[in-house]
């Protein structure tokens, strides 16, 4: 049976509504606490324990996002959750990072738009300004040096940079560290 087009036209207002709130008004709020309830509890997004979405970030759903314990995402970060984003724990992602899961297909006559999730494992560090394209899975332990492209899947422990990403050499497997923390008014 068909759902009333005006049930479907509600549900996608609201949605909009939501995603609106949360880029313009909740992301720019100096507080975890209010905007992790916001992320949680409207949004719907799986948030581990003592993780910190600093401020001005902006997500491009209301749904397909995950990230573990003591992981943060610093300030001013575009996070492009359509095709989704699991992220690992204890991982460091810098300032201005966009993490892109969505496209159009280039071939297609009618700009054909398609998906593809980002994986990100643990113990993982992206630099400043760092871009990840669709379908990229980094691997646990691996760090991206700031201003690299990502376009295709890092290896764990490996150190990537450059444009577009490539190995520069590998990182210590002995990763034991916590990088939850929270900053006053950010």
């Amino acid at each position: 049976m068909n759902k009333p087009a005006g049930n479907w036209r509600w549900k996608k207002v609201l949605s909009e509504f939501r995603l609106y709130l949360c880029n313009e008004w909740v992301a720019g709020f100096p507080s975890h606490t209010f905007r992790n309830f916001y992320y949680r509890n409207i949004m719907k997004f799986n948030i581990g324990p003592n993780c910190s979405i600093l401020m001005h970030c902006k997500f491009d759903c209301t749904t397909n996002f995950n990230i573990g314990e003591n992981s943060v995402i610093n300030q001013r970060c575009r996070l492009d959750n359509r095709g989704g984003i699991s992220i690992g724990e204890n991982v460091s992602i810098s300032e201005q990072v966009i993490i892109l899961t969505a496209d159009h297909n280039v071939d297609s006559a009618e700009f054909e738009g398609r998906s593809k999730p980002v994986t990100i494992g643990d113990y993982v560090w992206i630099g400043t300004r760092v871009v990840i394209l669709p379908g990229v899975s980094i691997g646990k332990g691996a760090l991206v040096a700031a201003g690299a492209v990502v376009t295709k899947d890092v290896m764990p422990y490996a150190i990537v940079g450059g444009v577009p990403a490539r190995v520069i050499r590998m990182r210590s497997e002995d990763l034991n560290y916590k990088t939850g923390y929270h900053r006053l008014f950010h």
